[in-house]
């Protein structure tokens, strides 16, 4: 069956323009301005403040030459959610354009649109593009080292070897999560050697492999420092097997393979239309998931979960290429960039948030919370509870006054408070503050008219709403997201216009 219409070349060139810069316009501009959740205002307060005394108990979080992007944005475009996530928008802009030329090498010189509306059908590929945080860097250096090895292992240039070295090298000074991702680097390489499939010899990879790992060492040495404190950095359970089959974004895969399986028997397209070489295949398979199970393993191994959504990011591009891959084997090279049209409009269509003009970068309206709180501050020594959201918040690291500003507190620094601040742990170390929130009670809080608990949970509210001195208060919770301001008023106070 052929369709009645087929446009030309041209035609075909200019809409795929036009739908990638609307995806570009909808999905990463549209929410550039919105506001900081809680990690990308650790990025404000490291840029703010390098070198603060508040993270001798995180070494790892200023570690990152990750923020030298947004010090260099700051310095030129001021302090603002659109200067901060610019770097990362660059970034991951540029990790487009590099997994697109590798799919064009692995997959068919025709493959790199389907590649990258497969990127773009990606919640978090949208997500990191416009996050004030490594991830977008690590994605797009992930890419480009394996771009250059693709190149060495294909004409065993010295450039091109000493680039992925150079590359390489920079990948674990990004992220300290990033250890599991060399594996994919080796994998690769000795496959092609084994397979005589490049003209590099065994001896070039042993010295560029040695290069690479003599220039990780350094790295290496505070990796296996911060793993000695693993535990007291922990944010997530041990992950199950849904949290894994989750993170790995399978259902991109098998809704490309599956579609393209589909609308090939339609059209009685041929089935094998695109031959892919066993070791690019097993570079893609090896990019998808050998992030996910290194973390994977390492947290079952050590009951230390480092298995969290944006550690295992560097998989993404991997997840869209075996999308690409396994789609090529049913769509004829003539129709891969109708497909990926195709699949442009639809990834637009699913995760545009169309119900609304505006869309929020993350679930986390902090913004929003802060203008509410001093909306309804009744003077400037309101009662303030600020939780905090991390978890090394608790004794004997935090203390009712640990100094500010500081790490434990950083969102408090970007969006302002009107009122008076009192400190309280993180939620699972509620017990810490028992004591401290009992004799604030009695000697502030029930002598006020009204107190907010600021980034509230579910123990604080409970708690503060049962105890005696506050019997009679009324209790309101007002969400931004999924952030909770629970709102105390005392029973006599005078009625107010809010």
């Amino acid at each position: 069956m052929t369709l009645p219409w087929r446009p030309t070349p041209r035609q075909l060139s200019v809409l795929r323009w036009t739908l990638l810069a609307v995806c570009i316009a909808r999905l990463w501009l549209v929410p550039l301005s919105s506001s900081f959740w809680v990690d990308e205002m650790v990025t404000v307060f490291v840029v703010r403040y390098p070198g603060h005394a508040s993270f001798a108990p995180v070494p790892q979080v200023p570690a990152s030459i990750y923020y030298w992007l947004p010090r260099i944005t700051h310095q030129l475009f001021g302090e603002s959610e659109f200067a901060y996530r610019l770097s990362s928008l660059v970034a991951m802009g540029l990790a487009l354009i590099l997994i697109g030329r590798i799919a064009n090498r692995l997959i068919h010189p025709r493959a790199a649109w389907f590649a990258t509306f497969a990127c773009l059908a990606l919640h978090g590929i949208n997500y990191f593009a416009i996050d004030a945080r490594p991830y977008a860097l690590g994605i797009c250096v992930s890419s480009l080292s394996i771009w250059f090895l693709i190149r060495w292992l294909d004409t065993a240039r010295w450039v091109d070897g000493l680039s992925f070295v150079l590359a390489a090298a920079f990948l674990w000074r990004i992220h300290l999560i990033y250890w599991p991702f060399y594996l994919v680097f080796a994998l690769y390489a000795v496959l092609r050697l084994v397979r005589k499939e490049t003209k590099a010899h065994w001896w070039q990879a042993a010295l560029l492999f040695g290069l690479l790992a003599a220039s990780l060492i350094p790295v290496a040495l505070n990796a296996l420092y911060v793993v000695h404190q693993a535990s007291a950095h922990v944010i997530a359970e041990l992950p199950g097997f849904r949290e894994f089959e989750h993170a790995i974004r399978w259902s991109l895969v098998v809704s490309c393979g599956a579609g393209a399986w589909i609308v090939g028997r339609f059209f009685r397209w041929p089935v094998q239309a695109t031959h892919i070489s066993g070791s690019s295949l097993i570079l893609v398979a090896a990019w998808w998931l050998v992030q996910p199970l290194g973390l994977y393993l390492f947290s079952s191994v050590t009951g230390d979960s480092a298995f969290i959504t944006r550690y295992v990011s560097l998989m993404l591009p991997g997840a869209a290429l075996m999308a690409t891959a396994l789609s090529a084997r049913y769509i004829p090279p003539d129709r891969f960039q109708s497909a990926a049209m195709a699949l442009g409009v639809g990834g637009l269509i699913l995760m545009g948030q169309w119900t609304s003009l505006a869309m929020r970068h993350d679930n986390s309206d902090w913004r929003a919370a802060a203008q509410e709180e001093v909306r309804l501050a009744t003077s400037k020594d309101m009662p303030i509870l600020c939780l905090s959201p991390f978890v090394e918040a608790r004794l004997p690291i935090w203390s009712p006054d640990y100094p500010l500003p500081g790490f434990l507190y950083s969102h408090l620094d970007y969006y302002p408070l009107k009122g008076k601040l009192y400190l309280f742990p993180f939620g699972a170390a509620a017990q810490d503050g028992i004591g401290y929130a009992e004799k604030l009670t009695a000697e502030t809080l029930s002598k006020s008219d009204r107190f907010v608990i600021y980034g509230a949970n579910k123990f604080w509210r409970e708690w503060f709403a049962r105890n005696p001195a506050l019997q009679g208060w009324k209790t309101r919770l007002e969400m931004f997201g999924d952030v909770q301001m629970a709102v105390f008023d005392a029973p006599a106070a005078p009625a107010r216009l809010d």
